[in-house]
């Protein structure tokens, strides 16, 4: 690739990161192409040599956005087993992932806007949730996959529901309180799990 070329694409790669931590810190109706595009260290006028409109923009920062907000919970997978599934817990459901959305998760952060976007971005969407739903079923304690895909899609259903309403609470009383008990039911529905299965 010649010097022009990658120059060009570390400029499309800049726009790109930077609309998609304002998409999961704003929404997606909040990327304005002309702050952007200075955000990224660019004029206005070259957005075009980029993106054929500003919905090609979002469509790939979506994708980028939710590839990006689940690198906490696959590093925190790595452990594997349930410390891994406890780590996850804790880490989602933590003041910092509740107060950063903008490096966090978007499955949290974009239902209300996927939801009124098109059929491409949905199913980027759809796909982060079943990636999200695997994992956490293989982490699940007990040996019928059925029943650890029900378990995972509540344990999923409960990380995002309670970082959601902890944002929109904000940075108060009520949004720690929120994590917290959320974290404390979590755990404690593994711990009976875990005693059932006899893992």
């Amino acid at each position: 690739m010649g010097s022009s070329q990658a120059d060009k694409a570390a400029s499309h790669e800049r726009i790109v990161a930077a609309a998609a931590a304002r998409i999961r810190r704003d929404g997606m109706a909040a990327v304005n192409v002309s702050d952007l595009m200075q955000d990224a260290g660019l004029t206005h006028g070259g957005f075009y040599r980029h993106f054929g409109s500003r919905d090609d923009l979002i469509t790939e920062a979506v994708d980028v956005a939710l590839m990006h907000g689940s690198r906490r919970t696959d590093a925190a997978a790595r452990l594997g087993g349930i410390p891994a599934l406890e780590a996850i817990i804790d880490g989602y459901l933590s003041r910092v992932h509740r107060d950063k959305p903008e490096t966090g998760c978007a499955i949290a952060a974009l239902p209300a806007d996927i939801s009124r976007s098109g059929t491409r971005t949905r199913e980027a969407y759809g796909r982060q949730v079943r990636r999200y739903v695997d994992l956490l079923a293989d982490l699940t304690p007990g040996s019928e996959p059925e029943a650890k895909r029900e378990e995972a899609f509540l344990i999923l259903a409960a990380l995002v529901g309670a970082l959601s309403m902890a944002r929109a609470v904000g940075e108060s009383e009520l949004g720690d309180e929120i994590l917290a008990r959320t974290a404390r039911a979590l755990h404690g529905h593994i711990d009976d799990r875990i005693s059932r299965t006899g893992e």
